[in-house]
C-alpha cells in the first residue's frame, strides 16, 4: 500500500531545542530521537561531499526499519556538470549510498539544478537514459522554462517525480509525473488553511496508491520539524477515519 514519508532537510540543528529536541539531548543522539517521531529526512550535505560508508553505516544502525533517507544529488552533477557527461561521476556517487539501498532506507534521489539552468530537453533526456530504472530520483527546476509539458512528458516517460517545491517568491504547478510525489515545502511559515490543503492534496496520492515524500524547509527555530510532525499525524487521522478502500499505510513511529 502507499506511504507518507514526511519529515525535514536535515537534523542537527542544537536549535531546535526544546520544542523538538529534549534541552539535555546530546547533538549525537539527534537522528535517533528524530526517526522516533518523524520517517524520513532529506540530506543536503551529499550536494558537497561524498559521503562516507561509516557515516551512512551509523544511519542505517540509528533508524527503525521503514526510515528513508532522501538523498540531494552532487553539485558536480547538477551545478558544474549540469547533467552532461556525468557517466563517470554519477556511477561513483551513487555507489556512496548504495548501503542506504541494500538496507532499504534510501528515499527518492533529488536532483536540483541551478536556477540560471535553462531548459534542454535532449540534455534531460540523455541523462534520465543513465539513470538506474530501479533509482528513485525527483527533478527540481528552478528556470521556469523546464516547466512545460515537454518536461513533464519526459519525467513520465521515465517515472521520474517533478519536485513540487514552493518558496515565498515561487511555486512549481503540482503536476503528477511518476508513481512517488516530491513535495519541497520552502515557507517559513505556512498557515492553517494551507497546512489543511496538504493534507488533502497528500490523501488524494495515497489514495491513488501513489507514495508521498514530503520536506520542510530547516530553519534556525524547530517550526519545520514540528510542522512535519502535525502533518504527519494529521494524515494518518484522517486515513484512520476513511472508508477502508481508501486507507494507507503511513509510518507507524509516531503512535
Amino acid at each position: 500500500m502507499s506511504q507518507l514519508y514526511v519529515g525535514t532537510s536535515g537534523w542537527a540543528y542544537p536549535s531546535w531545542k526544546p520544542d523538538f529536541y529534549p534541552a539535555k539531548l546530546p547533538q549525537k543522539n539527534f537522528l535517533r530521537h528524530y526517526a522516533g517521531a518523524l520517517n524520513t529526512v532529506e540530506v543536503n550535505f551529499t550536494f558537497r561531499q561524498l559521503v562516507k560508508e561509516t557515516t551512512v553505516q551509523k544511519w542505517i544502525a540509528e533508524t527503525p526499519a521503514g526510515f528513508r533517507f532522501g538523498v540531494k544529488a552532487h553539485q558536480v552533477i547538477t551545478h558544474i556538470k549540469r547533467l552532461k557527461k556525468t557517466e563517470d561521476f554519477l556511477p561513483r556517487f551513487l555507489a556512496t549510498i548504495e548501503p542506504l539501498a541494500r538496507a532499504e532506507k534510501l528515499g527518492p534521489v533529488l536532483f536540483q539544478l541551478p536556477p540560471n539552468l535553462k531548459a534542454d530537453a535532449a540534455v534531460l533526456e540523455e541523462f534520465l537514459v543513465t539513470l538506474p530504472r530501479a533509482l528513485p530520483a525527483a527533478f527540481e527546476f528552478r528556470h521556469d522554462s523546464w516547466l512545460t509539458d515537454q518536461t513533464f512528458d519526459l519525467l513520465r516517460k521515465y517515472n521520474r517525480a517533478l519536485c513540487i517545491a514552493e518558496t515565498e517568491d515561487r511555486f512549481t504547478p503540482d503536476v503528477i509525473t511518476a508513481d512517488f510525489c516530491y513535495y519541497r515545502y520552502r515557507k517559513p511559515q505556512y498557515t492553517p488553511d494551507e497546512r489543511v490543503a496538504m493534507v488533502g492534496r497528500i490523501r488524494d496520492h495515497l489514495a491513488n496508491s501513489r507514495n508521498v515524500f514530503a520536506y520542510f524547509k530547516h530553519e534556525e527555530t524547530p517550526e519545520g520539524a514540528l510542522y512535519a510532525v502535525d502533518l504527519l499525524k494529521a494524515v494518518e487521522t484522517l486515513l484512520a477515519t476513511s472508508p477502508a478502500g481508501t486507507r494507507a499505510v503511513t509510518s507507524p513511529s509516531v503512535r
